[in-house]
């Protein structure tokens, strides 16, 4: 089942690959959680290996999550992520709130990532400083600009930033390796707690971990602008998730190896710490400009698929029709101007990161949705064309949907407030869900 573009207004270009997909997935996935989770999931596990066996969890978690969702994005090949499984399974009213939902999150996302962009800037330049939120929102249009011209100039965009950052990370890594002193004096580590208390623990900081795992599923935003659907969305999820392991795991060994575990564990920017120890005072400097390079790839896929969220609900009625158009390039030029509209009202506006803590229930909530529509549409579709099935199912989409579950249950008893915050606009949901049928429908 694909889309049908809006008539007269162009459709969106099948021009896509691996390469592209596996991109999307790496530059979109490390960001800010890998440079300042290990120190929150150190504090929870001080010990090496523990610390670094719930990162190897993590991911088996998203690698495990990854064979349903290939399931997903093979049998129903559409540009949209999420909001496209949860309207093919459930029908129009979870398919708009996944929709608005992601759509909010992803623009939230891109101006956070903004956000820090400018800060960073004012940080290696001093002299730019004051004008920080200017950079971020130069930085939102000019990113914007660029998918303009179309997906070919994002793909590739995508595809060398992501190389750069890729880079970046892995001279950090090799650099801790050969160059560290391990004359780093020791901190010692609070006692490994014992019994529920350990399990409590552990709990928390596989829950940061999977945070930092969160955007694997990138390419499903993009399925049908692949060229082997079948083949490409598979192997972009399976790889991406992979080589996010690779690079999680290189890098907290590398940390460990500058730093003992007490020194890593409470440190909000431990990868900062670590680089003080290998460069002295220009490690400052090589960690902003390792960030501000990982920043520039993450912002690109942001705004990559920001703006097919809009377009798939637009051509299903629930977002204005307008949203249809697609230039000559293959991008939905004004889904783009509207996403990047949002995001730069959440740069100017305040408040972000409460936004964020508040929509970050529904990026896992996109999780549950997806796993649950595999189980709902092999009973209510079996018949239905399945290019790829599920491994292991149904064990592996059951062990991964009570997992995402839990970090719901989870996230109420370490995030009420915010969990409350999510659930009222859930239930406010369901009245503009009712505007937008009377008037788009």
């Amino acid at each position: 089942m694909t889309s049908s573009p809006v008539a007269g207004r162009g459709a969106l270009l099948r021009v896509l690959g691996v390469g592209f997909g596996l991109a999307v997935t790496v530059g979109n996935t490390i960001g800010i959680g890998i440079l300042r989770l290990p120190g929150e999931v150190a504090a929870q596990l001080p010990n090496q290996w523990l610390f670094l066996g719930v990162w190897v969890l993590g991911g088996l978690y998203a690698l495990i999550a990854s064979f349903s969702i290939a399931e997903l994005g093979t049998m129903v090949p559409r540009s949209g992520g999420h909001y496209v499984f949860a309207h093919h399974a459930f029908g129009d009213y979870p398919g708009f709130v996944i929709g608005w939902c992601d759509w909010l999150g992803n623009c939230g996302s891109t101006a956070m990532v903004a956000l820090v962009i400018g800060e960073y800037f004012g940080l290696l330049f001093p002299a730019l400083r004051p004008y920080a939120t200017a950079i971020s929102v130069a930085v939102v249009v000019g990113f914007a600009a660029l998918q303009w011209r179309g997906i070919k100039v994002g793909s590739r965009t995508q595809q060398v930033s992501t190389l750069l950052k890729a880079a970046a990370f892995l001279f950090f890594i090799a650099a801790a390796f050969i160059a560290a002193d391990r004359a780093v004096a020791d901190v010692p580590a609070r006692p490994l707690p014992s019994g529920l208390a350990l399990l409590a623990a552990f709990i928390l900081a596989l829950q940061a971990v999977i945070l930092t795992y969160d955007g694997w599923a990138g390419i499903v935003y993009f399925s049908e602008e692949t060229t082997d659907p079948a083949r490409d969305i598979p192997r972009s999820l399976f790889g991406g998730v992979l080589a996010l392991m690779f690079i999680y795991l290189l890098l907290n060994a590398a940390l460990l190896y500058v730093l003992p575990i007490g020194r890593i564990a409470g440190d909000t920017f431990a990868m900062g710490t670590a680089a003080g120890v290998l460069w002295g005072e220009h490690g400052t400097t090589i960690i902003q400009v390792i960030t501000l390079i990982s920043m520039m790839a993450a912002i690109n896929a942001y705004q990559l698929m920001m703006c097919r969220i809009p377009y798939s609900m637009s051509v299903d009625g629930l977002f204005p029709r307008f949203a249809a158009r697609v230039n000559p390039g293959g991008t939905p030029d004004v889904a783009l101007m509207l996403s990047s509209g949002i995001a730069l009202a959440f740069v100017l506006g305040g408040g972000l990161e409460q936004v964020i803590a508040v929509l970050a229930f529904f990026f896992v909530v996109n999780y549950v949705a997806d796993l649950a529509a595999v189980f709902y549409l092999r009973r209510r579709d079996p018949a239905a064309p399945r290019p790829y099935r599920a491994w292991g199912y149904p064990w592996t989409t059951g062990i991964a949907l009570v997992a995402y579950s839990a970090f719901l249950v989870g996230a109420f008893f370490t995030d009420t407030r915010n969990t409350i915050y999510a659930l009222v606009l859930l239930a406010a949901s369901y009245p503009l869900y009712r505007l937008a049928r009377r008037f788009l429908g």
